[in-house]
């Protein structure tokens, strides 16, 4: 069973910093609850490693970011921190022994429908994750999906809210059902234009030759934490690591792609539209064995 962790007071500069468990089978939020109703609101999932919660900073920095480009209040930071750290650390306790994946999700909504100055929500929940070390080993087989708009749209049509870590993610888990109903794992979102955006839950890195390269931010994607943790691992092996736009055309010929997340960590992408890959076995393990061992 989950742990769950209730925000008092989320926003900055809203008095208390209180955060309190709660069983997960209470009804604890609102059912008029914007983040319920509307999907107005914003998340974070962390990768909870072998008993170890991985890049917490990074992912609270891109909710906050998040969060502005929703305009919602500020989130108090701290206070989230401490609900994660609360949910964790309980979650833990209650098992025998730590899982080798686990995550702790956040949520942020803007509170209360129809109520004047509602102040926001804010929880934090816990869970074990299923076993991903076979998708780490042996790869994935994965489909191109088009996103239905060109690249850019978010400079265009900000109220898109490309970039933005939403809880508006039926899209998402409406192209995994579709691909997994195909046979294949995973997904990667391309533009109408033919540019590689991301998957639905992870980011898309492609190799040439010695240059390791993932679609650039400005496209209209969330900036990945677990790939930045994969560049560092990657470039410390002599490997040059580059943002840049990629075509999809450019998938065809690349002679690696994973998909990475900070919860199921690096996936070789094994097979593409039908079209093998290799698989660099030894070069997977190695950047998953640093950015587990980063923290």
């Amino acid at each position: 069973m989950p742990t769950l962790v209730i925000c008092g007071a989320p926003a900055s500069g809203m008095p208390g910093r209180s955060c309190r468990l709660v069983d997960p089978d209470d009804a604890v939020i609102g059912v008029t609850d914007t983040g319920l109703t509307r999907g107005d609101g914003v998340f974070e999932t962390v990768g909870v490693h072998h008993g170890r919660m991985h890049d917490l900073e990074p992912h609270l920095e891109r909710l906050a970011q998040s969060a502005a480009m929703l305009d919602l209040p500020a989130p108090d930071l701290g206070v989230l921190r401490d609900a994660i750290a609360l949910a964790v650390r309980t979650l833990l306790d209650r098992l025998d022994a730590a899982p080798a994946t686990a995550l702790c999700k956040v949520v942020y909504t803007r509170g209360a429908e129809g109520v004047p100055q509602a102040p926001p929500t804010a929880f934090a929940y816990a869970d074990v994750y299923p076993d991903m070390s076979r998708e780490r080993t042996e790869g994935i087989a994965v489909l191109t999906l088009s996103r239905g708009y060109p690249r850019g749209i978010g400079a265009e049509a900000p109220w898109l809210l490309v970039g933005a870590k939403t809880l508006s993610y039926a899209v998402n888990m409406a192209a995994l059902r579709h691909v997994r109903s195909r046979g294949a794992d995973d997904a990667i979102f391309t533009t109408t234009d033919g540019y590689v955006l991301e998957a639905p839950r992870a980011t898309v890195l492609m190799r040439r030759g010695d240059e390791v390269i993932t679609p650039a931010i400005e496209g209209g994607l969330l900036h990945g934490t677990a790939q930045r943790a994969a560049f560092a691992s990657l470039a410390a092996r002599g490997l040059t690591c580059s943002y840049r736009d990629v075509r999809a055309e450019e998938l065809v010929d690349a002679d690696a792609l994973w998909l990475t997340d900070s919860v199921t960590l690096l996936r070789p992408i094994r097979e593409l539209d039908g079209r093998a890959y290799p698989v660099d076995r030894e070069l997977t393990d190695a950047v998953n064995a640093d950015m587990l061992a980063g923290g």
